[in-house]
């Protein structure tokens, strides 16, 4: 068991590792790693490069960087939001907000379109960028996490199965079993799409994944503790959870549910 895999344990307990990618599958099934080799997960060093005032009504389930501007899905019943925020100031704008039934999760951006999951409702919702909706779509399971290559969705659902989900109908057009060092890595959450890799949230940890989306092997991984005792005067932080990228300067934002501080950090590989 490794460095990470046994801080997972010490949180979630065994059941966390579990023995396979589950069942209910549609589409392809892409394994995790051949019968002969196993990929261990490098860990990565990281240096925090600055601070970012954060809004703690913001129970953050989704976040996404874009042309200067913070993108945000927020959650819990009535207080889930499409958010944007200014990320020198923390100053946030509600764009759109879901009915008080429901529980806001992972959002991503796709072209003009705006992409929200929901917890367990079932719902997905399609906004323009001013936050009109135009369209709902159902899916099967819970929704946690969600990013985009460009052309696809990739929907995490807290298992260790990652859904490569068609933007226009939400069919799942293949399955990604994910795991850590040979074993299937549960309770996958927020994702980012980076340089081809998928980086994800591990709930209840303060560990960041990379993901081989075409193997679904985690290839390293970023451990962040620290930052959760950097806050300060957030007596109502949460758990570490909120990734997105900046491709000009190639570095993470990274928060948490209800933090008063986004960080930027580089990645030191």
């Amino acid at each position: 068991m490794t460095a990470l895999q046994r801080y997972i344990a010490s949180l979630l307990g065994a059941a966390l590792l579990v023995a396979g990618c589950g069942s209910t599958k549609s589409g392809h099934s892409t394994t995790t790693e051949s019968e002969t080799q196993v990929t261990i997960a490098k860990i990565y060093d990281y240096r925090i490069i600055a601070e970012y005032p954060h809004s703690t009504l913001s129970y953050t389930q989704g976040l996404h960087y874009l042309n200067g501007t913070m993108w945000e899905s927020t959650g819990q019943e009535g207080e889930s939001h499409i958010l944007q925020s200014d990320l020198r100031t923390g100053e946030r704008t509600i764009l759109t907000s879901l009915d008080k039934s429901e529980f806001g999760e992972g959002m991503t951006i796709l072209g003009e379109r705006i992409y929200q999951l929901t917890w367990t409702s079932g719902n997905a919702y399609v906004y323009d960028l001013k936050g009109t909706l135009l369209n709902k779509h159902k899916y099967r399971g819970e929704g946690w996490g969600l990013t985009s290559d460009g052309s696809s969705l990739y929907l995490s659902d807290g298992t260790s199965t990652i859904r490569r989900v068609n933007p226009e109908t939400f069919a799942t057009e293949e399955s990604i079993c994910v795991s850590l060092d040979g074993e299937p890595l549960d309770y996958i959450n927020e994702l980012e799409w980076i340089d081809g890799h998928i980086w994800a949230n591990i709930y209840l940890t303060a560990a960041i994944v990379e993901i081989d989306p075409a193997t679904g092997v985690v290839v390293g991984y970023i451990d962040l503790p620290e930052l959760r005792y950097r806050l300060k005067d957030n007596p109502e932080a949460e758990v570490l959870n909120g990734v997105a990228y900046n491709p000009e300067s190639g570095n993470l934002y990274v928060t948490g549910k209800d933090w008063n501080r986004i960080f930027e950090i580089e990645v030191l590989r």
